[in-house]
Protein backbone atom coordinates (compact mmCIF):
# COMPACT_ATOMS: atom_id res chain seq x y z
CA UNK A 1 0.00 0.00 0.00
CA UNK A 2 1.19 3.54 -0.68
CA UNK A 3 2.07 6.00 2.03
CA UNK A 4 -0.84 7.55 3.88
CA UNK A 5 -1.27 11.31 3.58
CA UNK A 6 -3.47 13.83 5.32
CA UNK A 7 -4.42 16.95 3.37
CA UNK A 8 -5.03 20.19 5.26
CA UNK A 9 -6.78 22.85 3.16
CA UNK A 10 -6.66 26.40 4.53
CA UNK A 11 -8.29 29.58 3.26
CA UNK A 12 -5.61 31.91 1.94
CA UNK A 13 -7.77 34.99 2.37
CA UNK A 14 -7.72 34.63 6.16
CA UNK A 15 -4.18 35.98 6.33
CA UNK A 16 -3.95 37.88 3.04
CA UNK A 17 -7.23 39.81 2.99
CA UNK A 18 -8.72 39.46 6.46
CA UNK A 19 -5.35 40.00 8.20
CA UNK A 20 -5.64 37.05 10.59
CA UNK A 21 -2.40 36.50 12.52
CA UNK A 22 -0.34 33.46 11.49
CA UNK A 23 -0.94 31.80 14.88
CA UNK A 24 -4.72 32.09 14.50
CA UNK A 25 -4.60 30.47 11.05
CA UNK A 26 -2.39 27.66 12.34
CA UNK A 27 -4.75 27.13 15.29
CA UNK A 28 -7.64 26.58 12.84
CA UNK A 29 -5.66 23.84 11.11
CA UNK A 30 -4.74 22.26 14.44
CA UNK A 31 -8.39 22.24 15.54
CA UNK A 32 -9.46 20.60 12.28
CA UNK A 33 -6.65 17.99 12.37
CA UNK A 34 -7.57 17.01 15.91
CA UNK A 35 -11.28 16.89 15.07
CA UNK A 36 -10.85 14.68 11.98
CA UNK A 37 -8.64 12.22 13.86
CA UNK A 38 -11.21 12.05 16.65
CA UNK A 39 -14.15 11.73 14.25
CA UNK A 40 -12.52 8.91 12.26
CA UNK A 41 -10.45 7.42 15.09
CA UNK A 42 -11.60 3.82 14.46
CA UNK A 43 -11.00 4.02 10.71
CA UNK A 44 -8.39 1.56 9.41
CA UNK A 45 -6.30 4.25 7.67
CA UNK A 46 -6.44 6.55 10.69
CA UNK A 47 -5.17 3.75 12.92
CA UNK A 48 -2.33 2.96 10.50
CA UNK A 49 -1.44 6.66 10.36
CA UNK A 50 -1.36 6.93 14.15
CA UNK A 51 0.68 3.74 14.52
CA UNK A 52 3.73 5.52 13.07
CA UNK A 53 3.63 8.96 14.72
CA UNK A 54 7.19 9.89 13.78
CA UNK A 55 6.44 9.48 10.08
CA UNK A 56 3.08 11.19 9.64
CA UNK A 57 2.70 12.91 6.25
CA UNK A 58 0.60 16.06 5.98
CA UNK A 59 0.28 18.39 3.01
CA UNK A 60 -0.97 21.90 3.77
CA UNK A 61 -2.70 23.45 0.78
CA UNK A 62 -4.26 26.84 0.13
CA UNK A 63 -7.75 27.50 -1.15
CA UNK A 64 -8.75 31.04 -2.06
CA UNK A 65 -11.82 31.87 0.01
CA UNK A 66 -14.93 30.71 1.88
CA UNK A 67 -16.94 29.89 -1.26
CA UNK A 68 -14.12 27.76 -2.67
CA UNK A 69 -13.74 25.98 0.68
CA UNK A 70 -17.44 25.16 0.92
CA UNK A 71 -17.41 24.01 -2.72
CA UNK A 72 -14.50 21.67 -1.87
CA UNK A 73 -16.44 20.39 1.16
CA UNK A 74 -19.44 19.57 -1.07
CA UNK A 75 -17.23 17.90 -3.69
CA UNK A 76 -15.59 15.71 -1.05
CA UNK A 77 -18.98 14.76 0.41
CA UNK A 78 -20.27 13.82 -3.05
CA UNK A 79 -17.25 11.57 -3.53
CA UNK A 80 -17.49 9.96 -0.06
CA UNK A 81 -14.12 11.36 1.05
CA UNK A 82 -14.10 11.54 4.86
CA UNK A 83 -13.09 14.96 6.14
CA UNK A 84 -13.90 17.68 8.66
CA UNK A 85 -14.86 21.20 7.67
CA UNK A 86 -13.73 23.43 10.55
CA UNK A 87 -16.10 26.29 11.33
CA UNK A 88 -14.69 28.77 13.83
CA UNK A 89 -17.10 29.67 16.61
CA UNK A 90 -18.71 31.87 17.73
CA UNK A 91 -18.09 33.73 14.45
CA UNK A 92 -19.44 30.80 12.39
CA UNK A 93 -16.68 31.20 9.78
CA UNK A 94 -15.54 28.14 7.76
CA UNK A 95 -11.74 28.40 7.93
CA UNK A 96 -10.26 25.11 6.74
CA UNK A 97 -10.93 21.47 6.15
CA UNK A 98 -8.86 18.39 6.77
CA UNK A 99 -9.18 15.08 4.97
CA UNK A 100 -8.64 12.03 7.15
CA UNK A 101 -5.53 9.98 6.32
CA UNK A 102 -5.86 8.12 3.01
CA UNK A 103 -3.51 6.51 0.53
CA UNK A 104 -2.46 9.39 -1.71
CA UNK A 105 -3.89 7.87 -4.90
CA UNK A 106 -7.39 7.81 -3.39
CA UNK A 107 -7.61 11.55 -2.72
CA UNK A 108 -4.93 13.40 -4.68
CA UNK A 109 -7.22 13.93 -7.68
CA UNK A 110 -9.52 16.04 -5.50
CA UNK A 111 -6.78 18.43 -4.36
CA UNK A 112 -4.24 18.41 -7.20
CA UNK A 113 -5.24 21.87 -8.47
CA UNK A 114 -4.44 23.49 -5.11
CA UNK A 115 -1.02 24.93 -4.30
CA UNK A 116 0.96 24.64 -1.09
CA UNK A 117 -0.03 27.22 1.52
CA UNK A 118 2.25 30.26 1.33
Amino acid sequence: MSKLVQYVIVRGDLSKTMQWPLGAVIAQSCHACTAVIHKFYNDEYTQQYLADLDNMHKVVLEISDENSLTDMHKKLEENDIDHKLWIEQPENIPTCLVIKPYPKEQVHKHVKKLKLLQ
